[in-house]
């Protein structure tokens, strides 16, 4: 991989990061409009899907039918994974602030890729949990103690 690829997937996974608490509020304050945590969910979900078909259909990139009988029940689960965060999101963000949120998210996405790559399942390159590891994420929860102590 080149650097620059390198450097352009970094950005992508900061810029990507950087935007979760946005579409958190976004989503909250949708709840509120249409009355509603699962409709909200339910509306962002849908323009999303709309979007990734829209870029699949530019890119005459189809789905197979025949891929997508080969499937397993496991590999459904990153949508209803994904339904759940916004759900989540939309429902606990607007309660407890977008800080404490997004701090309780990182512990919780860093604590579960700790485990997952230790066991080098679905798909991530092994790599042992050690000392440095563990400590890191005992920092971030310090960290989200301090942030919901002030």
């Amino acid at each position: 991989m080149s650097p620059h690829m390198y450097w352009a997937l970094l950005a992508m996974a900061l810029l990507s990061g950087a935007l979760m608490p946005l579409q958190a509020g976004i989503n909250g304050l949708l709840a509120k409009e249409v009355s509603s945590v699962l409709n909200a969910a339910t509306i962002s979900f849908l323009v999303g899907a709309i979007a990734l078909l829209t870029l699949a259909l530019v890119q005459r990139d189809g789905i197979s039918i025949a891929n997508l009988k080969g499937l397993h029940w496991w590999h459904w689960a990153g949508g209803l994974l994904g339904a759940f965060f916004v759900f989540t999101a939309a429902f606990v963000a607007p309660r407890i602030g977008a800080l404490l949120f997004m701090s309780l998210v990182l512990l919780g996405q860093l604590a579960s890729a700790i485990f997952l790559d230790n066991q080098g399942w679905v798909g991530f390159k092994e790599a042992q949990i050690n000392l440095g590891k563990i400590a890191g994420l005992l920092c971030i929860l310090g960290g989200v103690w301090l942030i919901r102590r002030s």
